[in-house]
């Protein structure tokens, strides 16, 4: 779980450094599986998981085991606002 949030906060600080506001982490199916299992593993509970470093958590079942952290507001207007990873390795 510490690698995911390290990832999703290092592509967060990197948008930002670009001019960016992220408020976004897209994921795909798989990566939200893998997520929501860690999550259960370190903390217990049900829970969805709807949050990762303080952004909204959606899912994009495309990008299997990937995710993705962008800003809303700026992605489709111009290059950039987005930056990728892996989840599952």
């Amino acid at each position: 779980m510490i690698r995911v949030l390290s990832a999703v906060e290092e592509k967060a600080n990197e948008l930002k450094l670009d001019g960016y506001n992220p408020d976004v982490v897209m994921v795909g199916k798989q990566a939200y599986d893998f997520i929501k299992e860690q999550v259960r593993e370190e903390f217990g509970g049900e829970e969805d998981v709807i949050e990762l470093s303080g952004l909204k958590v959606r899912i994009l079942e495309e990008l299997e085991g990937d995710a993705v952290v962008i800003d809303s507001k700026a992605l489709g207007l111009e290059l950039g606002g987005a930056k990728r990873f892996k989840v599952v390795l």
